[in-house]
Order: structure tokens, then C-alpha cells, then sequence
């Protein structure tokens, strides 16, 4: 009997562990797709490969992603893949764009797991109003952090939240204030205009 079971255990290991290394190169592969569509959505127009200029900052015990676009040698906009993990179900991960003066150009969601018409209503596609051509995050193209208060207004900010998801609102205002944020951190190594300081820690890719 122990025999037979320490068997199955070996043949349900050993396939587990086949289909794992069958499955990680398309699931890379996917998630490498995913996060290039979202950057070209999130910055101006560009002609480089944004991927083959990514740095990284290690934030929270976690790390964010920066991508520097360019057309020839102008450096059209950056895009942040950002995180927060106070969504009502926990992680989101977003794509925040920004202008080289530090401007929001766009921002795309990339995963998460929040309640159906509700919380979801993060993602365009799932506010868009066909009447005036917006969706709930219209209202972050062309905002300065800087200037702009990324909170909700029930918390004297400047974002309308999403009806009856407050939390969903407040959990994506924290994670493009935390791609900002790491943005002004490591500014000079991504040539950006404007300056500030933060204390996170800056890691080299």
C-alpha cells in the first residue's frame, strides 16, 4: 500500500510539474502580449520596442515597471505598471501613461478580480457611456498628479468614485498615485522633466 501511494504521488508530481513547464512559456507569452497592447493604449505614439527600455523600482514589497516610449530620438511618454492591493478582492494591476512633463495621458487595466458591475467598471469597456463617449476613467487623461488630488471625493479628493464601489475607486486612485509617485523617484534615469523626491528604493533592472 505505501508502496502504491508513494506511486501515484511520484506519477501525479511528475505530471503536475510537466504540464507547468508545457504551460509557462505560452502563459509568458501571453502576459508579454497583454502588457504591450496596454502600453501602446496608455502613451502617445512611438516607434521603439518600450520593453527593451524597462526599469524597475522595488515599492512595498513589490515592484512597479516603467517603460519609456520614444518616435526616433524623442521620447514621446511613459508608461507605469503599477499595483495596489486594497481592491475590495484585493490586487489590481494597472497601466498608467504618462506625458514626458509628467501629465496622465491614458491608463488600461491589466488584472484584477472585483465584483461584476460593480467594481469591474474600472475597465473602459465596462463604463463606456455611448451617449457622451466617456468611461469612469475619463476622467484621468490629462490630470498632473501634481496638482490633482487622487482620492475620491467622499474623501475630499478629486475623482468621482464609481457608484456603490467606493473601495474599487479608492484602490485605483492608490495605485496611479503609486505610479506617480515611483515616476518623480527614479526621474533621471527616465529622462523626465519634473523633479521630486520620494523614499522608496530605487533597483536597477
Amino acid at each position: 500500500m505505501v508502496l502504491t501511494l508513494f506511486l501515484v504521488t511520484l506519477f501525479a508530481s511528475s505530471a503536475l510539474a510537466l504540464v507547468y513547464e508545457l504551460t509557462k512559456g505560452p502563459i509568458a507569452e501571453v502576459k508579454r502580449i497583454k502588457r504591450a497592447i496596454a502600453i501602446g493604449k496608455v502613451v502617445p505614439e512611438f516607434d521603439n520596442d518600450p520593453g527593451t527600455e524597462m526599469k524597475k523600482l522595488a515599492v512595498d514589497g513589490d515592484t512597479l515597471y516603467f517603460y519609456r516610449a520614444r518616435k526616433g530620438d524623442e521620447v514621446t511618454g511613459f508608461a507605469v505598471e503599477t499595483y495596489t492591493r486594497t481592491g475590495f478582492s484585493g490586487l489590481i494591476r494597472i497601466m498608467v501613461g504618462f506625458r514626458p512633463d509628467g501629465t496622465l495621458y491614458d491608463v488600461a487595466v491589466l488584472e484584477h478580480i472585483e465584483t461584476p458591475g460593480l467594481g469591474d467598471k474600472m475597465e473602459k469597456e465596462k463604463s463606456f457611456d455611448k451617449r457622451t463617449g466617456e468611461s469612469w476613467t475619463s476622467q484621468f487623461i490629462g490630470i498632473d498628479p501634481a496638482s490633482f488630488s487622487l482620492m475620491v471625493k467622499q474623501d475630499d479628493g478629486d475623482v468621482d468614485a464609481i457608484t456603490a464601489a467606493t473601495i474599487t475607486s479608492r484602490a485605483f486612485c492608490d495605485a496611479v498615485q503609486r505610479a506617480y509617485d515611483g515616476l518623480l523617484e527614479i526621474t533621471d534615469e527616465l529622462d523626465l522633466d519634473s523633479v521630486s523626491g520620494s523614499t522608496v528604493e530605487y533597483s536597477p533592472e
